[in-house]
């Protein structure tokens, strides 16, 4: 019985309403809010540039072979339609990638071999030139209103003309004699490499694609057919511009009559192979040996034919050359430069526009031959 003698009914207390038990906040909980899914995706951000970074500091420490591998491969790239010609013509695969490989190293030794001989039978003439010229800037300096005493002008006289008569260039490659091991080392490297990228790169590939089926097996094969296609397309349509430029300003600067003009037409035709400063820093060389052989006129016509070239160059040749092999913005490339500086050097630079314009194209066929990955399709029109 009850406290008064009656028992409540038992549907009574069945149904008296439950006190709500206190709200618990669970691990889940706490990284559900906006809060903690910024968390998550900040720790993931982190873990993806760790791993990064370590695929890079290893890359840096192992540039003895990463260079000449790339090296290889955007020749390779390049030169791979010559292999192809030749075996489709009847030619044997393993004689037809001896005749492409031969033939590149015969080119690059004989640009080589014109430019140290065009240096050496002409260094005597341009350094008498730049002490005359040296001559010429010191009556000028002492004609300006600000004073520069005599021991100034004739301590900076010594030192040029001890650093043009002297054997700098032969100490320091005495000095460097690593560097140059580690050359010829990676030469070799990258000559062994393209040899056999040249004769086995689609069984390569093909190798590296056994464990993908399906679909994942459908994009390696996109993803390496258009690397190679954009690789070589890059370094074609930038060897004819180059050669273009490296001619159109040689011959401007034999009418002129500035010396060394094969070393400079190559030096043009080099550093066409990057993009943004390359025309630029040819330009400034060339206008500098003109000031110092011929004078601010003749430096000043060079000026006015570097101009002239890359203009026509960049407006004319270049979109009808490149096609759609190098579809980067200035700024996606003056970025790719400035890694690929920062971590290789020169090489770097040389390189790091050709591979983001070949991971680039691979991203878009990433989900099918015109269909790009899904976080780089258009979301909307572009406005006209």
């Amino acid at each position: 019985m009850g406290l008064f003698g009656r028992r409540p009914p038992p549907q009574q207390v069945e149904d008296a309403p439950a006190r709500p038990a206190a709200p618990t906040r669970t691990a889940g909980v706490l990284w559900a809010d906006g809060l903690g899914r910024a968390g998550t995706r900040a720790v993931q951000v982190l873990a993806v540039l760790a791993v990064v970074a370590v695929v890079v500091f290893a890359l840096t420490r192992l540039t003895l072979v990463v260079i000449p591998v790339l090296i290889a491969l955007v020749l390779a790239s390049a030169i791979s339609p010559v292999v192809g010609t030749l075996r489709r013509r009847g030619v044997p695969s393993l004689l037809a990638t001896w005749i492409a490989l031969l033939g590149l190293v015969a080119l690059l030794g004989g640009i080589v071999w014109l430019v140290v001989r065009a240096v050496v039978n002409q260094w005597e003439d341009l350094r008498d030139q730049a002490l005359d010229g040296f001559d010429e800037l010191q009556a000028y300096v002492q004609s300006l209103p600000f004073d520069i005493t005599d021991e100034q002008i004739a301590s900076v006289r010594e030192s040029a003309v001890g650093l043009l008569q002297s054997d700098a260039v032969g100490s320091g490659a005495i000095a460097g004699v690593s560097q140059t091991a580690d050359f010829v080392a990676g030469f070799f490297i990258m000559v062994v490499v393209l040899f056999f990228f040249l004769k086995d790169g689609p069984r390569i590939w093909e190798f590296l694609l056994r464990p993908f089926e399906g679909e994942r097996y459908r994009r390696g094969q996109r993803v390496g057919d258009a690397t190679v296609r954009a690789l070589g397309g890059y370094v074609r349509g930038t060897a004819i511009v180059a050669a273009v430029d490296a001619v159109g300003i040689g011959v401007g600067l034999a009418i002129v009559g500035v010396p060394l003009v094969i070393p400079l037409s190559v030096l043009v035709f080099l550093l066409a192979f990057i993009p943004l400063v390359g025309a630029t820093v040819a330009g400034i060389l060339a206008a500098l040996v003109a000031l110092v052989a011929a004078g601010p006129v003749q430096a000043l016509v060079v000026v006015v034919i570097v101009v002239v070239v890359n203009q026509l160059e960049g407006d004319f040749l270049q979109p009808v050359v490149m096609g759609r092999s190098l579809s980067l913005h200035p700024l996606v490339i003056l970025f790719a430069l400035t890694a690929g500086t920062v971590l290789a050097g020169i090489t770097g630079a040389v390189l790091a526009v050709p591979i983001a314009a070949s991971v680039w194209r691979s991203i878009q066929v990433w989900d099918g031959p015109e269909l790009p990955a899904r976080f780089a399709r258009r979301k909307r029109p572009e406005a006209v």
